[in-house]
């Protein structure tokens, strides 16, 4: 079992607790380059959705190096995340991981959709 395999093994289980509950999801993906955070409904449909490709945020992260892979980069979709998730009415929501080790750019996402209002 490689790599990827092993991440998507530890997150499919989170994914079925989160789908028996019936509640809104924070996905959060990671790649070397960029973080994505997507609230997803019960229903899988995207509710809400930022990440460093967007052009706002990628004109905020101008002139840092490594704009899109740092901490500072996913603390600023964490909070652009949860910003559009309250304006769309959305208070509650369970963190998904994606299988991603809570540290990190991953730890950073939850923290700031939290200091930004969301509750999970």
């Amino acid at each position: 079992m490689d790599k990827k395999q092993s991440r998507l093994r530890r997150g499919r289980q989170t994914r079925i607790k989160i789908a028996e509950l019936k509640v809104n999801r924070l996905a959060v993906h990671r790649t070397n380059l960029h973080i994505y955070a997507t609230v997803i409904g019960p229903d899988a449909q995207v509710l809400a959705s930022a990440s460093t490709l967007e052009a706002e945020v990628r004109k905020e992260l101008s002139g840092q190096t490594g704009a899109g892979g740092n901490v500072a980069a996913a603390t600023l979709v964490g909070k652009r995340v949860a910003e559009k998730a309250l304006k769309a009415g959305i208070t509650e929501v369970a963190f998904d991981r994606s299988g991603f080790r809570y540290h990190g750019r991953i730890k950073a996402v939850a923290e700031a959709a939290r200091e930004a209002g969301l509750k999970f």
